[in-house]
């Protein structure tokens, strides 16, 4: 089974003036992403608006993600919607087309207790193939609910095919817990992109990174530099990812990710409503910074 590795990225989902995707353009941002040499592509998760899209727009896009992705890199969907019903049919989707694996959400709003997230997940995972890989997501500051390692330790012991988790939250503890599941065989992907090197450090196999869709460029040498032990060079890489990550405000709002892929020459898109684009005012001040951004690093704003 393929796991997530390096840099994952969390792929945005452009919208025309018109509020329909824009598949031609979602297309365009994957062969930007493989060419720059990400590892893992990761389309349809909170930076993609997931809660916003339909679930024909959700299997278009992967379909679209998978045939532009040509086979170079590892993609993964994410599957959590908004009731189990929908989950699960993005999950036999993403396993008939030929994902390389899944990720699912907790469910969102309503809390739920152990046993209740424990059976969600394994009625998840039993849905596909024992050989199909399936990622839990852990993003408890937008889900309002929170996996336990308890929980991740007692769903991986009863679903063989769950091999991994999803960590958005910067919590050394919790990680360091998350990454002694199956005697240290569970993978564990980190969702800061600001600390990096850190999560490498205690052992995550990446990150599942949303700036890393915008500016991979840091992130590929940062994880490169990793992969060698050139832990000097890594931190020197570490720094320029961090800034980028300031910059387009740590992906507190995909808005300035769209807006900084357009000023790269890509189809960034609009934002769905009731997300809104961001202000002339606001693009100005994004463009300025990220012209000094390239001009300090040697990066290109373009291409």
């Amino acid at each position: 089974m393929k796991k997530l590795s390096g840099i994952t990225v969390a792929m945005t989902t452009p919208f025309t003036k018109d509020n329909q995707v824009d598949y031609a353009a979602m297309a365009k941002q994957t062969k930007f992403l493989v060419k720059k040499g990400v590892d893992c592509l990761y389309p349809c998760g909170t930076t993609g608006e997931m809660l916003r899209l339909s679930l024909e727009e959700r299997k278009k896009i992967m379909d679209t993600v998978l045939e532009a992705a040509g086979g170079k890199v590892v993609v993964y969907f994410h599957c959590g919607a908004v009731n189990e019903e929908e989950t699960i049919e993005l999950c036999k989707y993403a396993e008939k087309i030929g994902a390389d694996g899944i990720g699912v959400v907790t469910p969102q709003f309503f809390g739920l207790n152990h046993r209740e997230m424990v059976e969600f997940y394994v009625r998840v995972a039993n849905s596909v193939k024992k050989s199909f890989p399936v990622y839990l997501y852990n993003i408890p500051q937008c889900a309002a609910n929170d996996i336990t390692v308890a929980e991740a330790a007692e769903i991986a012991e009863r679903c063989p095919n769950i091999v991994g988790l999803k960590y958005s939250w910067a919590d050394i503890g919790r990680t360091m817990d998350y990454l002694g599941i199956r005697d240290g065989k569970f993978s564990v992907m980190h969702g800061n992109d600001r600390h990096l090197i850190a999560w490498a450090a205690l052992g995550c196999d990446g990150t599942v990174s949303g700036i890393s869709g915008v500016f991979p460029e840091p992130f590929v040498k940062v994880w490169k530099c990793i992969k060698e032990g050139k832990w000097d060079q890594a931190r020197k890489y570490q720094r320029q990812a961090a800034e980028i990550t300031d910059i387009l405000h740590a992906g507190a709002n995909m808005a300035y990710f769209k807006a900084a892929l357009e000023y790269r020459g890509l189809d960034g898109g609009h934002m769905r409503a009731p997300q809104l684009d961001l202000l002339p005012a606001d693009v100005k001040a994004l463009q300025k910074d990220i012209d000094a951004f390239c001009k300090k690093y040697g990066y290109k704003v373009k291409g």
